[in-house]
């Protein structure tokens, strides 16, 4: 690696460490489930926990300290934590012990490692599941409950659009079989769970909803007080956004305590990992019993609270804005920023490519909620953020972004 393959790596990543540390420091979220957050949502080689531990907190510490003293920013002094833990000793792996505990290089169960005891448990039966919404991610989550064995009922707008999911799920179906994943006999039982239906009032009889439509609030929480009508007593209303709060989807129903969030990643057949995200109205055996299903579905669930951004975006967000800042200063062009993560940090993608595969105005419009909610002057989109996203250079669905792919 090369000096300034380092220097531009550590100059983006450091503060996302940090974040992540502060994160831990607000009990936002457990240890463990920040690093799989982290790990199976952006499919980072390590969580940014123990990533330090790698690194040495006292190393981290030390490079954050001189990134403060120079910049000014407050997202560069180390974390509370961070200190504390350094002047405790607990410096990382080397030192045996740092976020984790280690003997002989593997980590130690502690008080806070998740046991078999501690796996969640179903308080409701699943058996039936709606979704509403047919667009790539309702039509993946349609995918992963059928695979999966459940019976799946699923609403959209128009037959037509009925009509897609059910090409579609055969479509990926048939990749699979030619995969050698999948056999005929699988994929005919998979389509045989499946209903698809104009009627909202088809989703009477489901044990739990999930809806996967537009990320607009007003939408969302009208469809949530119909559900609430539709639905029997007891069934379980989920909501996939990424960005709105749950909480007022649950203010919407005579039911906040059936609300709860299940933010997948797309494309939900592939990536494992779904934010179980509840509301301070959530009932516990709600929770569970979500849990318990994600990973009856074959997917990792990592718990937070409902705030924007929940654990991969509050983490990664920050993370991309600071890329576009650091090419705004005109030493480093994109795709050198690119390179030297993944080569550096192991990132599966430089931050310029993953804002555009995410979509930069979809992006944007994250920072601008971790903006408001934080109110961390770092926190302020990017200016070239904000102009590629006004001259409609959305990323690779539109064919250009920060790079160009006509």
């Amino acid at each position: 690696m090369t000096d300034t393959t380092a220097q531009i790596s550590s100059t983006l990543v450091l503060p996302y460490l940090n974040h992540a540390v502060r994160m831990y420091e607000d009990s936002y979220a457990s240890r463990a489930d920040i690093d799989a957050a982290m790990r199976f949502g952006c499919g980072y080689p390590a969580g940014p926990l123990t990533a330090l531990d790698e690194l040495g907190l006292d190393v981290v510490r030390d490079q954050l300290a001189a990134r403060h003293a120079e910049s000014g920013d407050e997202l560069h002094k180390p974390a509370d934590l961070l200190e504390k833990l350094v002047a405790a000793g607990r410096t990382g792996k080397a030192a045996g012990r740092g976020f984790y505990t280690y003997a002989d290089g593997e980590v130690v169960p502690d008080e806070e490692t998740p046991s078999a005891d501690d796996a969640p448990r179903p308080q409701h039966e699943i058996a039936t599941v709606g979704v509403v919404g047919t667009g790539t991610m309702a039509s993946g989550i349609v995918e992963v409950f059928a695979k999966a064995g459940y019976d799946v009922v699923y609403v959209g707008r128009s037959e037509e659009k009925v009509a897609g999911v059910q090409a579609g799920t055969t479509k990926s179906l048939d990749k699979a079989i030619s995969r050698g994943k999948l056999d005929e006999e699988s994929k005919s039982a998979v389509l045989g769970r499946l209903r698809g239906t104009t009627a909202r009032e088809d989703l009477a009889d489901v044990d739990l909803v999930v809806e996967a439509i537009a990320e607009d609030l007003a939408i969302k929480t009208e469809l949530f007080r119909a559900l609430d009508a539709i639905c029997k007593p007891g069934a379980i209303l989920a909501t996939t956004t990424s960005s709105l709060p749950i909480t007022a989807c649950g203010d919407a129903t005579e039911r906040p305590e059936a609300v709860i969030g299940m933010h997948f990643f797309n494309p939900a057949p592939v990536m494992k990992l779904v934010e179980v995200v509840t509301t301070a109205t959530t009932a516990p055996a709600v929770d569970e019993t979500v849990r318990a299903l994600c990973g009856r579905v074959g997917k990792v669930a990592v718990s937070c609270t409902d705030r924007p951004g929940f654990i991969v975006n509050a983490l990664l967000f920050p993370y991309l804005n600071d890329a576009v800042k650091l090419a705004e200063e005109g030493e480093h062009d994109l795709s050198t920023i690119d390179e030297a993560v993944k080569a550096e940090a192991g990132f599966p993608m430089g931050p310029f490519q993953l804002l555009d595969v995410v979509g930069n105005d979809v992006s944007l419009a994250i920072q601008r909620e971790l903006h408001e909610e934080f109110k961390h002057p770092g926190f302020a989109p990017a200016a070239t953020l904000e102009k590629v996203v006004a001259e409609g250079n959305l990323g690779r669905k539109t064919g250009r972004g920060f790079h160009d792919y006509s």
